[in-house]
């Protein structure tokens, strides 16, 4: 929506034709706003939206390509059950990869770009999300082999690394983490009940306090859509930076131990 206030036609990838329809029926604004049934874990629907989009750009041509679809699966690994594994991985590296296939003919004619929404977890991984972890840190991995594959063509691959926000994702997380936890074996989800709990609640009171807004982030998307010369990523949220500079800066033993620190406090 704020690309579209923007004055961009936005071709916006919905998972469902109600909120297609809801989206279609937002007041006029400088932009176009065309909402696209898309699920990023189908084949079909990819090359679907893929086709409508290029019909619909013959005119005009794809400048970029925003790939930002997201779950996220908490619990302890053990816990996790491998067929969540698996649509974890679909939805949030499979699926950006898929999706930037069936694109990248289009991108590399305009010499576009690519905007892959990451997250601070690319850089520091806490304990019970290692499966979104692995997706992010893969995200990063795959757009940095994507700038450089891309850079003689002149398509401009650029990261998001979020932090948090507050946004539905965090209701999600609880029920997919009481899911994992209900199909663990019951002596195996005991060692992890205790920690485990005070993490998700420790999560939702960092969401309900903090000040990075879904605007924040909207404002980084359209800076790496905009911009002549984008940055290769976007921190947004003092989160996002603190775990660059953790990375960048503290031995991991460090790390280790105030992550340790910080989810002894919230017990």
């Amino acid at each position: 929506m704020h690309l579209n206030d923007l004055g961009y036609r936005v071709f916006a990838g919905v998972r469902s034709e109600s909120i297609a329809e809801q989206l279609a029926n937002l007041p006029p604004s400088t932009g176009e706003l065309i909402p696209v049934v898309l699920d990023v874990t189908d084949v079909a629907s990819i090359a679907r939206a893929g086709d409508y989009v290029e019909l619909r750009c013959a005119d005009t041509a794809l400048w970029a390509l925003v790939n930002n679809a997201g779950i996220c699966i908490g619990a302890p690994l053990e816990c996790v059950p491998i067929n969540l594994m698996r649509i974890q991985l679909e939805t949030n590296l499979v699926g950006a990869l898929a999706v930037t296939q069936r694109f990248l003919p289009l991108l590399r004619a305009s010499k576009g770009r690519i905007v892959n929404v990451s997250s601070g977890i690319g850089a520091v991984t806490p304990p019970f999300l290692g499966a979104y972890a692995a997706c992010e840190f893969g995200k990063e991995g795959l757009s940095d082999a994507l700038r450089r594959e891309l850079r003689p063509f002149g398509v401009r691959v650029s990261v998001i690394e979020p932090g948090v926000v507050e946004t539905p994702m965090w209701r999600k997380l609880h029920a997919s983490a009481e899911q994992a936890i209900a199909t663990a074996p019951a002596e195996i989800a005991a060692i992890y009940r205790t920690r485990f709990t005070a993490f998700l609640n420790a999560c939702e009171a960092r969401a309900h306090a903090t000040k990075t807004t879904p605007m924040h982030y909207a404002n980084a998307v359209a800076a790496a859509v905009v911009a002549k010369r984008p940055k290769i990523r976007y921190r947004v949220g003092p989160d996002s930076w603190a775990s660059a500079l953790a990375r960048r800066v503290a031995p991991d033993r460090l790390t280790d131990a105030l992550i340790a620190l910080a989810l002894k406090l919230s017990t």
